[in-house]
């Protein structure tokens, strides 16, 4: 199977503690690194889990709240100080542009690479990139600026191969990739092996959703319907829903909701903030309604 991992670098809320960094995940999907918002502190995290700076693929920013967005200068300083050559792609809103941009030509201004600002509007649920392995959706979340969460899916991959029918019908090398996409085989003689007796259906794509940050909101579950793994923000308990609902954010028991009402396959809480000193009472409301819950934590690793 192929590496589709979330490498976890930061999971509190805006105010810092010293049990946890500000928001900021990679996505390690084929040995290509995909970063999902960048807080103070992600490149040190970086460091810490032994992530291979030049292998930043892109950037994916949710918000231009400071704990998801502040980090970037710093790291692509880091990136220059490294002597990067292959430029760098951020997913980012409009504004974003000329926030950072003054910012890079003061203090990075001798890099080796050019930084792309790509925007897209958060208010829309849509394609803003695709390679040859994988769709990155955009998801329109509910909070107090414009902010969007993220699909990560891969594409369809090609059939298992069958070895010993490969053997049999003494298929050259030259048509096995065709048959792996759908061919079926003609053999010398004419005869018609049709591709489902040469294969095997191949994995299902892997999907994994970033929701933070965000008000409990309905309208994004049929955009994250059945993934394999859903990131959506905890930032308090329902005692304190008031004041969830004041700032925009969701309890553990709403995130639970949205879990089970799309089917996904793994709920991982986070965004935490830093009013509890114990994260197990988010773990406990939550798995009260959604049992496949577990705490994001830094430096945690998860198979998708």
């Amino acid at each position: 199977m192929e590496r589709f991992d979330v490498n976890i670098l930061g999971c509190g809320s805006a105010l810092p503690t010293t049990r946890h960094f500000l928001s900021s995940q990679v996505i390690n999907l084929r040995e290509k690194l995909y970063m999902i918002d960048c807080g103070e502190g992600a490149q040190l995290q970086f460091r810490a889990m032994k992530l291979n700076f030049n292998r930043i693929n892109r950037i994916f920013i949710s918000h231009l709240h400071g704990d998801h967005c502040l980090g970037l200068p710093g790291l692509i300083s880091t990136l220059g100080l490294l002597g990067r050559t292959s430029d760098l792609h951020i997913h980012i809103q409009p504004d974003a542009e000329k926030i950072f941009q003054p910012l890079l030509q003061y203090f990075c201004k001798e890099l080796f690479f050019t930084v792309f600002f790509h925007a897209f509007d958060p208010q829309k649920n849509e394609l803003i990139f695709e390679d040859r392995s994988l769709r990155v959706y955009s998801i329109p979340l509910k909070h107090r600026v414009p902010t969007a969460g993220f699909l990560f899916e891969e594409k369809p991959k090609s059939a298992h191969i069958i070895r010993e029918m490969i053997d049999f019908y003494q298929i050259p090398i030259s048509q096995i990739q065709a048959i792996k996409n759908g061919a079926d085989f003609i053999s010398p003689e004419g005869e018609i092996i049709p591709h489902s007796l040469l294969t095997r259906p191949a994995d299902p794509p892997k999907r994994y959703a970033y929701c933070s940050d965000t008000a409990y909101y309905e309208k994004i579950i049929p955009l994250i319907e059945g993934v394999d793994l859903l990131y959506h923000e905890a930032t308090f308990i329902e005692k304190d829903l008031q004041r969830a609902t004041e700032t925009y954010h969701s309890s553990a028991r709403q995130a639970a909701l949205i879990a089970q009402a799309a089917h996904v396959k793994k709920l991982v809480l986070g965004h935490f903030s830093a009013r509890y000193p114990d994260e197990n009472i988010l773990l406990e409301e939550a798995q009260a309604v959604f049992s496949h819950t577990i705490l994001a934590n830094e430096r945690m690793t998860l198979q998708v």
